[in-house]
């Protein structure tokens, strides 16, 4: 009997308000939408809830088209204390590498043109330039990301060859992408070595064939394997390449152009090390601690660079001209010695407890009876330096005094104008400053504002 009050399409069509929907959306889809919306509400009458009005339904279908076209992905405030935070688009860009983008992309540019001789030029140009001289290689190549730049080199200076791996290297990073599996899809023969703890440069000598087309190596970004390991390193595997004319690939993750060690963290492998080390090709992301745009990035010898460069697959592959503007502000800050001062993910990583602290204490007084400031541990995430974190001091929301769960007030952080994204620990919501860019401050005052008031 419930079901014949659910009103009809006409019916909420005819609602107050909704021809204003109508007009501005293409009608065709806002009467699925309305279709859609009135048998969600038939499925709800049906498991025992109540028939939804005209009014109702009608005021559910802006919300659905408004939700729709409002812009994706939108900006949010990264409260959780993981610095490269994969779920929330990894390292954020610099003011210059934003403006650089901004130019670019607002008129026309000089993409493939040779400005001097007025004839079509390489996009690449100025990007190959700054990294080359970033890590002392002859040349360097750039493609979308750095899952495509292995693929490209393995389709391209490998196909119907072995590969030689390590079985502890033949790793698998975020979203299921593995090492084994890029290899079958490059046409490349995977051939692992040693164990999954020790591996030697015999191993890599007993399995070379006259099939052997390179030596992979792979930086273990998202695990850490302890106790009784060996690797062999790229400047002993780089002498065995050179002795039998195999190159060497070395993938290093995250893209750290500064020594991690600085900051009390472990050493995370650079590009510019493993180049001197006698890499023959470098893969790297731009994304991470490099902290640009999203890129693959291959540094090395010309030979194999222009093999890749031919190759074409490239084409498929390659970046658009907003990233490679971003990416080439990005580099600028290391040429100029500022990437700590510029860049954020530096800026994160560098900054003192003392700096965080004069920012979080103007959010505790909000309401110090429900909230502390306590020492905490800030993540790197992102697929870089597994396990490590730095010293913090973060906010802690206490739920429990506030008669509210958790999960609640973490909602209602993500509800904002300026979405809130924080973190829950031992049933409390915490709001580490270390990832929040300044600018950000006054939107977590006036949210913590709104929800103790």
């Amino acid at each position: 009997m419930q079901l014949r009050n659910i009103p009809s399409v006409e019916a909420v069509i005819r609602t107050p308000g909704l021809d204003a929907v109508i007009t501005a959306y293409p009608r065709e889809w806002v009467i699925d939408v309305i279709r859609e919306t009135i048998a969600k509400n038939r499925q709800d009458v049906l498991a025992g809830e109540e028939v939804k009005d005209a009014q109702t339904i009608s005021i559910e279908v802006e919300n659905h088209i408004q939700k729709v076209i409002a812009p994706k992905p939108r900006e949010v405030i990264n409260a959780t204390g993981v610095i490269i935070h994969t779920n929330l688009g990894r390292a954020p860009l610099s003011k210059d590498s934003i403006q650089a983008a901004m130019n670019c992309g607002s008129g026309y540019s000089d993409l493939e043109l040779d400005l001097q001789t007025g004839k079509r030029g390489g996009r690449l140009g100025s990007i190959k330039s700054l990294l080359t001289q970033l890590t002392g290689a002859e040349d360097a190549v750039v493609v979308n990301n750095n899952a495509a730049a292995l693929l490209l080199a393995l389709s391209a200076l490998c196909l119907g060859r072995e590969v030689i791996v390590p079985r502890s290297e033949a790793i698998e990073i975020g979203g299921g992408f593995r090492i084994p599996d890029v290899l079958s899809q490059s046409g490349a023969k995977l051939v692992d070595i040693g164990t999954t703890n020790r591996t030697y440069i015999q191993d890599y000598r007993n399995a070379i064939t006259e099939d052997t087309g390179a030596f992979l190596k792979a930086h273990s970004s998202n695990f850490v394997i302890s106790g009784f390991i060996h690797e062999v390193g790229v400047s002993e595997l780089s002498s065995l390449g050179q002795e039998l004319d195999i190159p060497v690939m070395h993938d290093v993750g995250s893209g750290a152009f500064i020594d991690t060690r600085r900051y009390g963290l472990a050493y995370e492998p650079t590009p510019q090390s493993s180049v001197s080390e006698g890499a023959d090709l470098v893969f790297f992301s731009g994304d991470k601690l490099l902290g640009g745009p999203q890129a693959g990035i291959i540094v090395g010898k010309a030979k194999y660079i222009s093999i890749l460069e031919r190759h074409p697959m490239m084409r498929a592959i390659r970046m658009d001209k907003l990233n490679l503007a971003a990416l080439g502000a990005t580099l600028a800050h290391y040429i100029k010695n500022e990437a700590e001062s510029k860049i954020p993910v530096w800026q994160m990583i560098s900054a003192t407890n003392e700096s965080l602290m004069k920012r979080i204490k103007a959010w505790e007084e909000i309401s110090p009876d429900y909230m502390e400031i306590f020492p905490s541990e800030s993540a790197i995430g992102g697929g870089s330096l597994p396990g490590e974190t730095i010293p913090t001091v973060a906010l802690k929301i206490n739920a429990h005094s506030m008669q509210m769960n958790a999960m609640k007030i973490q909602s209602l952080l993500r509800e904002f104008d300026h979405p809130i994204v924080a973190r829950i620990e031992n049933d409390d919501v915490i709001i580490d400053p270390r990832t929040i860019l300044p600018e950000s401050d006054g939107h977590i005052t006036l949210a913590l504002q709104r929800i103790f008031n």
